[in-house]
């Protein structure tokens, strides 16, 4: 969308002071005291992730798509969602999206585009997220983090998409990253092969 004449991107805010006021090994929660973007006093607390967010669509030769199901402990509830996790900041995003999707699913793939670039929170989290989608796939052995129990499950893509629109799937890296990969198959805008499988 083009920016209108006069209209500011800019940072309106000023940061007066910060302090962190929780850290663990897995994020760093900053409360900053500002200026708004009226001028007047606030507070703005952000939380810093210390790694990036990773997922990866996994497409296999049939059409089917593999989901991954498990409870996610913030939301009070259980969540169907691509292979996702958090990988360490200085890996190469596919890296880390590839040893998430052979943990989680057992599966390896041989070729690989990136899908898109998220921003999952932006009111209150500056993490990133890089999604995937993969295809040209080798079944192994899953190896899952001690702090999951995870359900694996092959749907076609069509079904995984209705999943998507129903509400069925909420997970923001899984919905958009879905939904990316549906237009770019529908556009052709993908390897041929893998237009054809998604096609299919």
């Amino acid at each position: 969308m083009p920016i209108k004449t006069g209209e500011s991107t800019g940072n309106p805010w000023t940061v007066l002071t910060s302090t962190t006021k929780y850290e663990n090994a897995w994020m760093e929660v900053v409360e900053h005291k500002v200026l708004t973007p009226k001028g007047s006093p606030g507070i703005y607390g952000v939380v810093h992730p210390r790694s990036l967010a990773t997922g990866v669509v996994p497409v296999h030769a049939d059409g089917t798509v593999t989901l991954v199901g498990q409870y996610r402990f913030p939301l009070k509830q259980y969540s169907w969602e691509i292979p996702e996790g958090g990988g360490r900041k200085g890996v190469e995003p596919q890296e880390s999206a590839a040893r998430e999707l052979r943990e989680e699913t057992g599966l390896t793939a041989r070729r690989w585009m990136p899908l898109m670039t998220l921003h999952l929170s932006n009111c209150i989290t500056d993490e990133v997220a890089h999604t995937f989608v993969a295809w040209d796939m080798e079944q192994g052995e899953s190896a899952p983090d001690e702090t999951e129990v995870l359900a694996v499950r092959r749907l076609p893509f069509a079904e995984v998409i209705d999943m998507v629109l129903s509400g069925a799937i909420t997970d923001a890296m899984a919905v958009a990253s879905l939904l990316k990969l549906r237009v770019l198959a529908a556009e052709g805008a993908l390897p041929e092969d893998l237009v054809r499988i998604l096609r299919a």
